[in-house]
């Protein structure tokens, strides 16, 4: 299967049914399919074709959906770039990708011009929305390539689903970025499970708010297309357009980091919004406190269900999906399960291992390293040694991410391997202080760090943003954490920040608050 076959689907059944809408415009799939297929031979008049790679710099947009569909049309790999790396951080990207075109809006311009200046080795652009035109280089319009070319489709391309489909870069926090490679059989296997296990259908209307170039919400273009859903995009985030917009567009699903949630949980006026059609809300790229969870059911009133996953995976390895037998359970019973990280997404396997590789006792106590495989799991990284590289060992995938798992199948992460804190000679993870934390009634956001020390090796710090109006010292915080868990457990200081730096996704940069701290 590969990814032409999702819009011939959709336009085969629901061309008349309206598919995007993206501030005030609005497309039907058949207009939408229009405007990719002329996307897709204005490409290949430019020379795109099997295994190039194009980049897109750009925010949320109809465009950056079109732009996915019309490379895959072309067997070309496309490079969605971060727009909130540095200039450097991007030329160094580019230079690793060997990108021919980059299609950017204006708002990136300065970024464009510096990367015309380092020597990429873009030679041609596609600028998307009206502004002035950078002097040093020559442009095309979005809008007056589409204007000039045919809308007929392009026949399906002569491409394997092996074929690379996809290339993200990772967020760059442990170290210079990797190419992530992801085929046409990993986006359409994932695609597949996602409508399966979160029941996608022609019905259900999606919002974007998660960025198009991070897989937290990217994935998505695939499975709403493919059962003829709607997508509505959002270009920025700002907590009253979002929660207006869910009213307004009577949005059933979407998928957000945990940071997004929490703050349009903690939004003064939250409680004004109708939610009504929500079916079900999603947080995934991060681990999430119960506490956030239990005011995110509270707010939205639909079901929630927790995800993890990877830019190597797809990304989805787990969902909090409750199992039949666990619905039975009582109301609190049910919700640690939903709370927790999850049991396996369909499609994958999955072990937590200790380090010699044999599995850990499912009690639910003993912490081992996740490790999948599947149709949707990358086979390396862009230029790496053949794809192959350490962290697929005998068609098994290893994640780094500390977890436990209990008897029903159902795992919780408690650390990213190299965040785990050694204190005193004991084991810390950071995702166990944090949830604590955020139990406190005055905290929006926390991270936890080692910070050395000479006694202990390593000392608990927190680092933490407080809720807009309230008031707290860092005793009273220790006190509150000393109450819950052990002592060793608890910090020995307390940051307090006005915000906490976040990565291009919105997640928590805990490598930024360590430099920092």
């Amino acid at each position: 299967m590969i990814i032409p076959f999702i819009l011939e689907k959709a336009i085969s059944l629901y061309a008349d049914k309206e598919a995007v809408v993206c501030g005030n415009q609005r497309f039907t799939y058949g207009q939408f399919a229009d405007r990719t297929h002329r996307l897709a031979n204005f490409m290949k008049s430019m020379g795109i074709g099997r295994g190039d790679c194009v980049a897109i710099l750009h925010y949320n947009s109809h465009q950056f959906l079109e732009t996915y569909f019309a490379t895959a049309q072309l067997g070309a790999i496309l490079n969605p770039l971060n727009f909130r790396l540095s200039p450097r951080e991007l030329a160094i990207i580019l230079q690793d990708s060997a990108a021919s075109l980059l299609i950017f809006s204006v708002r990136f311009q300065d970024h464009v011009n510096f990367l015309v200046k380092m020597g990429t080795g873009i030679k041609k652009f596609i600028k998307t929305d009206d502004g002035c035109s950078p002097a040093k280089f020559k442009t095309i319009d979005y809008e007056d390539a589409l204007a000039g070319e045919t809308h007929e489709r392009l026949p399906m391309p002569n491409i394997s689903d092996e074929d690379a489909a996809h290339l993200y870069y990772t967020s760059g926090t442990t170290g210079r970025p990797k190419g992530v490679i992801l085929s046409h059989k990993n986006v359409c296997t994932h695609a597949l499970a996602a409508i399966a296990e979160l029941k996608i259908s022609d019905a259900d209307i999606w919002i974007h708010v998660a960025p198009l170039f991070h897989l937290a919400d990217a994935w998505a273009s695939f499975a709403i297309t493919w059962v003829g859903g709607k997508h509505v995009v959002v270009t920025d985030f700002e907590p009253s357009l979002i929660l207006s917009t869910i009213q307004d567009e009577k949005i059933t699903i979407t998928n957000m980091v945990p940071t997004t949630l929490n703050l349009l949980v903690n939004n003064p006026g939250v409680n004004k919004y109708d939610f009504s059609s929500l079916r079900v809300i999603m947080s995934g790229g991060a681990p999430i406190a119960p506490d956030v969870v239990r005011k995110i059911v509270e707010t939205f009133r639909c079901n929630y269900i927790q995800t993890y996953g990877m830019t190597e995976t797809s990304p989805y390895l787990t969902v909090s999906i409750l199992k039949e037998n666990l619905t039975l359970l009582s109301s609190e019973k049910q919700f640690e399960y939903i709370a927790k990280t999850g049991r396996p997404f369909l499609g994958v396997l999955l072990k937590v291992v200790r380090e010699d590789g044999t599995a850990v006792n499912p009690d639910g106590k003993e912490v081992g390293e996740i490790i999948v495989k599947g149709d949707s799991v990358t086979q390396g990284y862009w230029k790496r040694s053949g794809g192959k590289t350490d962290v697929l060992k005998d068609g098994w995938f290893y994640t780094g991410d500390m977890a436990v798992i209990d008897k029903e199948g159902y795992v919780n992460i408690v650390d990213r391997k190299k965040d785990m804190i050694i204190t005193g000679g004991e084991n810390v993870y950071s995702v166990e202080v944090e949830n604590i934390l955020y139990a406190h009634p005055s905290v929006l956001e926390a991270a936890v760090i080692g910070v050395p020390d000479p006694k202990w090796g390593e000392a608990v710090k927190a680092v933490v943003t407080l809720k807009q109006g309230h008031h707290a010292t860092e005793k009273e915080i220790i006190n509150h954490c000393r109450l819950k868990i052990a002592h060793f457990k608890a910090p020995k200081s307390v940051d307090f920040v006005s915000e906490l730096p976040k990565t291009g996704a919105g997640k928590i940069y805990k490598k930024g608050i360590k430099e920092k701290h």
